[in-house]
């Protein structure tokens, strides 16, 4: 699919990516078309289901969600339904932002984001620990954040701007 993509649907893409909230009149001056191609070449791109959604950025800190950690999971395999009972479990749990089956040392990489360390105490014990299909449970606490880029590691650049 990314072979169909010009260099106008890649600025485009970088462009939104950087700042979503953009108006189609000022993404169309940055592109160098007139609004109604701009928002047709979006419309197409929402379309094609390269972008997926908009989202607003949202500060934890500011609403009072200043713990971060990880985990990393073993799950018990030898149990029925392992997989498929422990990804039910792990959904069912807001504070789990996110979840990625990993290879080497442990099965799963989960991203966890609470209040404080005692909302994180309670997560682990009373949730995390007691789903049955974990077998090992290894977690790293984060101290600050020292990179995250909203954009996409992509080369938005096509041949000929080369």
């Amino acid at each position: 699919m990314v072979d169909k993509l010009d260099k106008i649907d890649l600025k485009i893409l970088k462009l939104l990516q950087m700042n979503s909230k953009i108006t189609n009149l000022d993404l169309s001056k940055k592109i160098g078309l007139s609004p109604a191609p701009t928002l047709e070449r979006v419309k197409k791109l929402e379309n094609i289901n390269i972008i997926q959604s908009y989202h607003a950025k949202v500060s934890a800190e500011k609403i009072g969600l200043n713990v971060r950690t990880f985990a990393l999971v073993s799950i018990a395999w030898h149990k029925e339904n392992a997989l498929d009972n422990f990804l039910a479990k792990v959904n069912a749990i807001d504070e789990i932002t996110e979840c990625y089956i990993i290879t080497g040392d442990a099965d799963f990489l989960l991203k966890i984001v609470c209040k404080d360390m005692q909302a994180y105490e309670q997560l682990l014990f009373k949730q995390l620990s007691q789903i049955e299909e974990v077998e090992r449970l290894k977690t790293l606490m984060t101290l600050s954040q020292a990179k995250k880029s909203k954009v996409l590691p992509f080369d938005y650049q096509t041949e000929d701007d080369k």
